[in-house]
C-alpha cells in the first residue's frame, strides 16, 4: 500500500479521534482460576469480576468500558461493577485506563507489558497473558485501539451464564491494515429494514460493527432519490440523521455522509446557492463530520466542470461548521466524454480542497485503471456493493434463474468466499473502504469486509466463528459457521440439482430444534433460517414445475391424434397442477413464519402488502415465492393463440413451435444464453474469480417480465464497451447460414451492432425489438467460409451510468434449406 497514501488521509482523523492519548487494557485474574502454566483456559466468574478504570476518561474511552459491561451482561446476566480502584481479594479485574497511568493500576506487570508490545499503530491493540501474574492484558494504542480492543476481548470470549472463559495463553497484536473501514447505513425509505430501526437499534447495530474493527460509518442526507416519507420511520430523517452522528461521535467513528448532487443544472448560480443553503441545514444539525462524498452519478447527472465547482464551493461552506471535514467525489455514471474530461481536470487543476477519490458501483473504468489515472497525492476509497445479488457491481456469478426470480436483488445474502475474493483482488490500489448497503441483509458481508480490513490475509472461516460466537451464541460457533457457509453454496450451479440445497435445509432444521428460545429470537438466527427454508422451498418448486412442463409437452406431442384443443387443454390442466395442488406447503408457511418473525425482530420487511417495503426488489422478496419456475405463463399465452384459431392445421403448427422451440434444424446451432449450462459458442472470459465487475467477461443477467419465457427472462451481457462474443467452429464451409437472434434485457434504448469475423457486418446499430421476439438476419458467406465464425455485438460507444445494454437471451445458427 502507498504509504503516503493512508498517512494523508489517517493522520487528521488520529487528530480529531486520539487527542494524543494512548490507552491500555487490562485483564487480570486471580490465581485460583487458571493453572500458572498460562496455557490452561482462563475462566471468570461473571459476578466477581470488576471493572476498574482510571477517573479520568474521555467519552470514546468511557462508551468502550459501557460496551465492555454491557455486552459480557447481555451474554452471562451479570453486570459487572465499574470501579476506580482495584477490589480489595483476589477477585477477577478488567482493568481499562490510558498508558500515563499504567502504574497506578498496572501493578508490578507495567515494566514488562512496556517492554512486551510491538507495533504501536494507530488503532492497534495487543492481548497478553503471562503465567507468573495469571493475567490477561488488552492493551489499546489510542483511543479508538481501545474499543477495538475490547472488541476482540469480547469476541473471543466464550461467554455463558454467569461465566467469561478465553483460551489460553493469549498473545495477539493487531494494527488494522487499512486506515478506513465503515459501512453505510442510510435512514431512508429505500430500503428492507434501515428506515423502521429506532435510535436504540442504530445504537446496537453502530456498537456491534465497532466490536468488529469498523471505524467509520456513512449517512444519507434527508433528500435523496427517496420518498420523502416512509410508514416505518419513528423519527423524521434529519432528526435521525442528528442521532446517528451523535451515537457514532459517543464511540468516536467517522461521519460520512453520502450526498448525492440531485439538482438539474448546476451551471446556473440559482441553483448552486440553493444547493450551498440546502446543504448547510445538514451541515449545522449534526454534531460530527468528517467527509462528505458526493456520487457523480446514481442519482445526479452533473458534467464534471459543473459538479467541481459547486462542490468547491459546498467546501468552504462545510468548514464553517466543520473545519477539518473533508470533500470526496466519485466519477461513478460517467459517460466516456464525461470520464475523459474528469480525469483531464484532476491531472492538470489538482484541486487543493478535493480529500479523495470514491471508487464504487457504475464506474466505466476499474479500480486499477482509475489508480493510474488519478495524482498519486490523492487517496482512492472503494465503495463495494455487498448488499444486491443481480444488477449490480458484483452480481452472483451464473445464479440460478428461480433464485434470480424469486428472491431477487436483496435477498438475505452471506457470499463470505466470494466477498473475500473481491476484497483481495484490488485491495493494494485503496485505503480502505466503506461499504455501499441497503439493509441488513448484508449483515454477514460486513462483518466479512471489517475482518478483512485488519488483515487482508484474514480466513473468512476464522471471522464466521467469531460471528456465529459473538452473536449466536457459544454453543453454535462451528454449525453456524458451516452452515452459513452453504447458505453461499446454494447458488453454485444449477438449482435443479444442487442437492446441497436439501442438506443445508435439514442442517439448520436441526439447529433451529436445538436452539434456545433467546437464539430463535435473534434476527441474525432467523434470517439464516429465512435464507434456507426460502431456498428449500425453491428447490422442491423448481422440481417438481420442471417435471410438470414436461408432462404437458407430452400431452402437446399427442394433439396429432388428440385434436389441438384437447392437447392444450389437458396440457394446461398440467401445468396448472403448480396452483392447485402445491408441493411443500409446509416449507412455503415456514418462511412465511421466518418474515413474520424478522420484521417482529429487526423489522426486516420482505413483503409490500405485509411490511409495507418499498418494492418486491428491495427485500420484499416474500412476494415472489410463487412465481413460476417453468414456461406456465408463457405457454399460457400460447394457448390462448392457439384456441382463437380455426385452422386445425395452423394450430398444430403452432404446437410445433413450442415443442421445436429451440431445434435450429440439421446442421444448426442453439444458444441459451442465460444459461450457464447451455451457451457452448458463448466466449465467457476470464470470469468472476478475477473479473468480479465483468468488465471483460460476459456475465448472465435477467430481466423478469410476467409472460416471458425463462430463455428471455435470463440473457448474457457485457458492460460499457466490452463485446458480447460468440465462436463457431466446424461449420460447413458451403453452406449459407442465417442467424435468429432474441435480443432481451432491461435496457432497450440501447442500440446493438453485431459484426461477424471483425469485418463483416451483420446489422448496424439498431434498437433491440420491443416486446421481445426473434429476429433474423443473413450470415454473409465470407464469414463461414473458412469453416469457423466468430460473432461480435457492441452497444453504443461511451455509455455511462451501470453499462447494462449488450443483452441478448438465445441464438439459433441455421443453414438455409
Amino acid at each position: 500500500m502507498n504509504d503516503f497514501k493512508v498517512s494523508q488521509f489517517a493522520q487528521p482523523q488520529a487528530k480529531r479521534s486520539v487527542a494524543g492519548t494512548v490507552m491500555w487494557v487490562f485483564l487480570v485474574s486471580a490465581p485460583s482460576l487458571y493453572g500458572a502454566a498460562g496455557d490452561s483456559p482462563i475462566s471468570f466468574p461473571a459476578a466477581s469480576t470488576t471493572i476498574v478504570t482510571p477517573a479520568m476518561m474521555s467519552g470514546p474511552e468511557r462508551r468502550a468500558v459501557e460496551v465492555l459491561a454491557e455486552e459480557i451482561e447481555r451474554r452471562t446476566e451479570v453486570r459487572c461493577p465499574v470501579r476506580n480502584a482495584w477490589p480489595k481479594g483476589n477477585g477477577p479485574v478488567i482493568a481499562v485506563g490510558p498508558v500515563d497511568a499504567l502504574d497506578a493500576f498496572a501493578g508490578t506487570q507495567a515494566n514488562k507489558l512496556a517492554a512486551d508490545l510491538g507495533d504501536r499503530g494507530a488503532e492497534g491493540y495487543h492481548l497478553r497473558s503471562y503465567a507468573e501474574r495469571d493475567a490477561v492484558f488488552v492493551v489499546g494504542n489510542d483511543a479508538r485501539g481501545v474499543l477495538f480492543g475490547v472488541g476482540r476481548l469480547l469476541r473471543a470470549a466464550t461467554m455463558t451464564r454467569g461465566k467469561i472463559a478465553w483460551d489460553a495463553p493469549l498473545r495477539i497484536s493487531a494494527v488494522p491494515e487499512y486506515p478506513l473501514r465503515g459501512h453505510q447505513l442510510g435512514f431512508r425509505p429505500k430500503t428492507n429494514s434501515y428506515d423502521a430501526w429506532s435510535v436504540e437499534i442504530w445504537d446496537q447495530y453502530i456498537r456491534d460493527l465497532a466490536v468488529f474493527g469498523n471505524n467509520a460509518v456513512e449517512l444519507i442526507p434527508p433528500r435523496s432519490d427517496d420518498d420523502d416519507d416512509s410508514p416505518h420511520f419513528p423519527l423524521p430523517k434529519i432528526e435521525m440523521m442528528a442521532q446517528m452522528s451523535r451515537i457514532c461521535a459517543a464511540y468516536g467513528l467517522d461521519v460520512w455522509i453520502w450526498y448525492p448532487a440531485m439538482d438539474k443544472d448546476y451551471s446556473d448560480p440559482k441553483t448552486v446557492a440553493f444547493a450551498l443553503a440546502e446543504w448547510e441545514e445538514v451541515y449545522k444539525k449534526l454534531p460530527r463530520i468528517d467527509v462528505i462524498f458526493v456520487p457523480g452519478g446514481d442519482p445526479g447527472h452533473t458534467q464534471p466542470k459543473h459538479l467541481m465547482a459547486m462542490l468547491e464551493k459546498q467546501t468552504e461552506v462545510l468548514h464553517r461548521h466543520h473545519p477539518d471535514a473533508q470533500m470526496w467525489m466519485s466519477p461513478q455514471s460517467f459517460t466516456g466524454d464525461w470520464m475523459a474530461e474528469f480525469e483531464t481536470y484532476m491531472q492538470t487543476v489538482k484541486p487543493a480542497w478535493l480529500g479523495g477519490i470514491v471508487f464504487g458501483p457504475q464506474n466505466r473504468i476499474s479500480l486499477p485503471d482509475l489508480r493510474k489515472t488519478i495524482p498519486a497525492s490523492y487517496p482512492i476509497r472503494r465503495y463495494p456493493d455487498i448488499t444486491h445479488s443481480i444488477r449490480c457491481q458484483y452480481a452472483v456469478p451464473d445464479w440460478d434463474v428461480a433464485y434470480a426470480m424469486t428472491e431477487e436483488r436483496e435477498v438475505i445474502n452471506p457470499r463470505p468466499i466470494a466477498e473475500t475474493q473481491i476484497f483481495r483482488l484490488w485491495d493494494r490500489e485503496s485505503i480502505g473502504f466503506i461499504t455501499y448497503s441497503e439493509g441488513c441483509n448484508d449483515d454477514v458481508n460486513k462483518i466479512i469486509w471489517s475482518g478483512l480490513g485488519w488483515d487482508r490475509n484474514a480466513d473468512p472461516v476464522d471471522t464466521l466463528r467469531e460471528y456465529a460466537r459473538y452473536f449466536i451464541g457459544p454453543d453454535f460457533t462451528d454449525d453456524f459457521t458451516q452452515g452459513l457457509l452453504a447458505l453461499e453454496r446454494n447458488w453454485r450451479g444449477p438449482l435443479l440439482i444442487n442437492e446441497g440445497v436439501n442438506t443445508t435445509l435439514q442442517q439448520f432444521v436441526a439447529m433451529e430444534k436445538k436452539a434456545s428460545p433467546q437464539v430463535r429470537l435473534n434476527w441474525r438466527f432467523q434470517q439464516a433460517l429465512y435464507r434456507a427454508y426460502y431456498d428449500g422451498y425453491n428447490r422442491r418448486r423448481l422440481i417438481y414445475e420442471t417435471q410438470l412442463e414436461q408432462q404437458a409437452n407430452d400431452e402437446l406431442r399427442l394433439a396429432g391424434s388428440l385434436g389441438a384443443i384437447l392437447a392444450v387443454d389437458r396440457a394446461e390442466a398440467i401445468l396448472q397442477r403448480a396452483v392447485t395442488d402445491p408441493v411443500a406447503a409446509d416449507l412455503r408457511a415456514r418462511v412465511f413464519e421466518m418474515a413474520e418473525a424478522l420484521y417482529q425482530s429487526i423489522r426486516m420487511q420482505t413483503s409490500v402488502p405485509r411490511y409495507q417495503a418499498i418494492h418486491w426488489g428491495r427485500g420484499g422478496n416474500l412476494d415472489l415465492i410463487d412465481r413460476p419456475l417453468n414456461n406456465r405463463r408463457w405457454l399460457s399465452d400460447r394457448f390462448t393463440e392457439i384456441r382463437s384459431l380455426t385452422d386445425e392445421d395452423e394450430r398444430l403448427a403452432k404446437i410445433d413451435g413450442i415443442l421445436n422451440w429451440t431445434n435450429p434444424g440439421p446442421g444448426g446451432f442453439y444458444d441459451d444464453l442465460g444459461d450457464p449450462a447451455n451457451q457452448p459458442h458463448l466466449i465467457t472470459g476470464p470470469g468472476a474469480a478475477t473479473d468480479p465487475e465483468f468488465r471483460t467477461s460476459a456475465r448472465v443477467g435477467f430481466a423478469y417480465q410476467d409472460g416471458r419465457r425463462i430463455s428471455w427472462i435470463r440473457h448474457a451481457e457485457s458492460r460499457y464497451d466490452a463485446p458480447l462474443r460468440m465462436r463457431y467452429t466446424d461449420l460447413d464451409p458451403n453452406a449459407q447460414y442465417r442467424l435468429r437472434v432474441v435480443y432481451a434485457g432491461d435496457r432497450f434504448r440501447t442500440r446493438l451492432r453485431l459484426v461477424a469475423d471483425e469485418k463483416h457486418e451483420v446489422h448496424g446499430f439498431r434498437n433491440k425489438p420491443y416486446p421481445l421476439r426473434p429476429v433474423e438476419f443473413a450470415v454473409p458467406h465470407a464469414a463461414t467460409d473458412d469453416g469457423e465464425l466468430t460473432l461480435q455485438w457492441r452497444q453504443d460507444p461511451g455509455q455511462g451510468g451501470a453499462g447494462r445494454g449488450c443483452q441478448i437471451a438465445e441464438v439459433w445458427l441455421m443453414t438455409d434449406e
